[in-house]
């Protein structure tokens, strides 16, 4: 199973120096991945928890990322289609995996705040046949051209589209999802799936089997497909997976794995202590050197 880390992305810790440093630092101890994840507002109406106050740009924060580093991998976990042309998406992912090397994981989503789906102009409802629909209209721009789709609710004319992404036929498509239609669609059209910050580690093992059987029933290997955890770590008492003592942390490593997990990224953005905008920088990045150095996958 690899390990990755996930970037300051959320709150106080979330500056060029800090990612700069933790990218690189990661990157030295063998991490496979660097993460991010995407919130594009804080609705007064229903405000949402610290993490999500103050949130940098997934797409921008990598390619700064991409910059300090030369192999460890970059992902976006996740970046919500409904909240962007695919056209769009495209040219920035593509970009991004050209400028990386080809180092580029994508990871989707459809969105579940209601306030942002009102900001960015798009409906909320048929979140799903949209979402499929998106994915069909990636492949096509990232494929030969000249370029040409059309679909029921997105167009491109007849075009040019370039330059491509170095992965090809296209750099990996992720997708994040918890509902049982929704993780069969992963199955059936992604290359693999992402876990939500809510999910129980310890509870895995049920959606990835679902993912499989969406994938067996499509005609396609589940065994290909990648199981990605957000492994959210807390400075905590042991309370359940994942937290506790970083050698606790450590030692729930193996029970993923043993779920069908092919990855897990630690992501300390969710801990209340870390990824907020009151919490001091200076110990955040304590706290990050030391769950690097303790997690390593060469401790």
């Amino acid at each position: 199973m690899d390990i990755g880390f996930a970037l300051p992305v959320s709150g106080a810790w979330a500056t060029p120096d800090n990612i700069a440093t933790v990218a690189r630092r990661a990157e030295e101890l063998g991490y496979a991945s660097l993460w991010t994840f995407q919130r594009l507002l804080d609705p007064e109406r229903r405000r949402l928890p610290p993490v999500y106050a103050s949130v940098l740009d997934p797409v921008v924060a990598l390619g700064f990322a991409a910059a300090v580093t030369e192999r460890v991998r970059l992902g976006t976990a996740i970046v919500n289609m409904p909240f962007v042309a695919p056209v769009l998406l495209a040219k920035q992912m593509a970009t991004l995996d050209v400028l990386s090397g080809g180092r580029l994981d994508v990871g989707l989503g459809l969105g579940w705040e209601p306030e942002e789906f009102e900001a960015a102009g798009t409906p909320m409802e048929r979140r799903g046949a949209r979402a499929e629909e998106y994915l069909a209209c990636l492949r096509a721009l990232w494929g030969p051209d000249p370029v040409e789709f059309n679909g029921e609710f997105y167009r491109v004319p007849r075009s040019d589209v370039r330059p491509k992404p170095v992965q090809r036929p296209t750099p990996p498509l992720l997708l994040g999802a918890s509902a049982p239609r929704a993780l069969a669609r992963v199955g059936r059209l992604a290359d693999g799936w992402i876990s939500s910050s809510r999910a129980d580690p310890a509870a895995l093992g049920e959606s990835i089997e679902q993912v499989r059987a969406g994938a067996r029933a499509a005609g396609r290997e589940p065994d290909r497909l990648r199981f990605v955890c957000r492994g959210v770590v807390r400075d905590a008492p042991r309370t359940a997976a994942l937290t506790g003592s970083l050698e606790e942390v450590r030692a729930d490593l193996p029970a993923l794995a043993a779920q069908g997990v092919t990855e897990v990224f630690v992501d300390l953005n969710f801990d209340p202590t870390v990824g907020n905008p009151d919490a001091d920088p200076a110990a955040s990045m304590r706290r990050a050197h030391a769950v690097l150095e303790a997690l390593a996958p060469r401790a």
